[in-house]
Parts: C-alpha cells; sequence; structure tokens
C-alpha cells in the first residue's frame, strides 16, 4: 500500500463492507462466520451489475484475501 490517506481510505471502506454483510447476514438468522462473510462479498463482487468505486472494488478484494486466505 503505501500513501497514508489512500491506505486509511481502503481500510474504512474494508470495514463498511464487512459490518455491512455481518448486519445483513444477522437480519437474515444467520451466523456471520469469517469464511461465509468472505463468500458472500466475494458472490457480491462477482456481480458486474452493481456499480463501484476502485476504492470499494480493492476492499472488497482485501476483505476477501483478508478472511479466506485467498485471492478474489
Amino acid at each position: 500500500m503505501g500513501n497514508k490517506a489512500k491506505d486509511e481510505a481502503l481500510y474504512q471502506e474494508m470495514c463498511r463492507v464487512v459490518g455491512k454483510v455481518v448486519l445483513e447476514m444477522r437480519d437474515l438468522g444467520q451466523e456471520p462466520k469469517h469464511i461465509v462473510i468472505a463468500g458472500v462479498v466475494r458472490t457480491s463482487l462477482a456481480n458486474p451489475r452493481i456499480p463501484r468505486s476502485p476504492l470499494t472494488k480493492e476492499a472488497m478484494e482485501r476483505v476477501i484475501e483478508a478472511l479466506s486466505g485467498h485471492h478474489a
């Protein structure tokens, strides 16, 4: 990474992405396990119809890597 402002923005976006998934899973009565969260983010990222900023795309990829140990 390297750029402190970009690093902070990316981290904040990663937290937003994970938080959104966890809350949606809770609302559906599902237990938010890390591998399941990674799968939900991966599936969402694969949907080309949802417009996303480059920051959000990178954050989603980093979340997938962090939670599953796999690249997006």
